[in-house]
């Protein structure tokens, strides 16, 4: 159990990762072993953020300071808590990547995200949605294509056109 102190230094910190940070992640790590966590925390920490554990009481008092309502009891289990600088999609995209062969295995789950400068609550099959999404290079290569397709066509076209004159 934590001491009154302890738990002052953790509400802290997470109003310091508030303070620095775009995006927040929440997960249930319930079934990871400690390999598969530090795993995680080693791909967060690639992206520029930082995963912490956190009691879900005092996670309430960190939001709570910086004016975003939060209700502790809407997950079950632990909270593993994702800081990111980065906006939600890539950071979605990358702890999705991770967790993509446990949350088949109902080891690992997502359980929303939160946008901090918007104050806006995001839900686990949103969070999970944009993980699934491919880079944005893909996908502005995609649009590309996708514009493209009808002028060469026309192209192709308008070639056979004049071999036949």
């Amino acid at each position: 159990m934590k001491t009154k102190e302890q738990k002052k230094e953790q509400i802290e910190l997470g109003i310091k990762h508030l303070d620095k940070n775009e995006t927040v992640l929440f997960t249930d790590f319930t079934g990871l072993n400690a390999n598969d966590l530090n795993a995680l925390r080693r791909a967060v920490k690639e992206l520029g953020g930082k995963m912490i554990v956190m009691k879900k009481r005092l996670l309430k008092l960190s939001l709570a300071s910086k004016g975003i309502e939060f209700d502790s009891k809407q997950f079950e289990g632990q909270a593993g808590v994702i800081f990111s600088p980065k906006d939600i999609v890539e950071t979605s995209g990358v702890v999705y990547k991770f967790g993509k062969p446990f949350i088949a295995k109902s080891i690992f789950k997502m359980l929303g995200g939160l946008h901090i400068g918007e104050k806006r609550f995001v839900s686990a099959e949103e969070v999970l949605m944009l993980g699934q999404l491919p880079p944005r290079e893909v996908l502005l290569g995609q649009l590309v294509g996708m514009i493209a397709a009808p002028i060469r066509s026309f192209m192709f076209v308008l070639d056979q056109k004049a071999k036949q004159s």
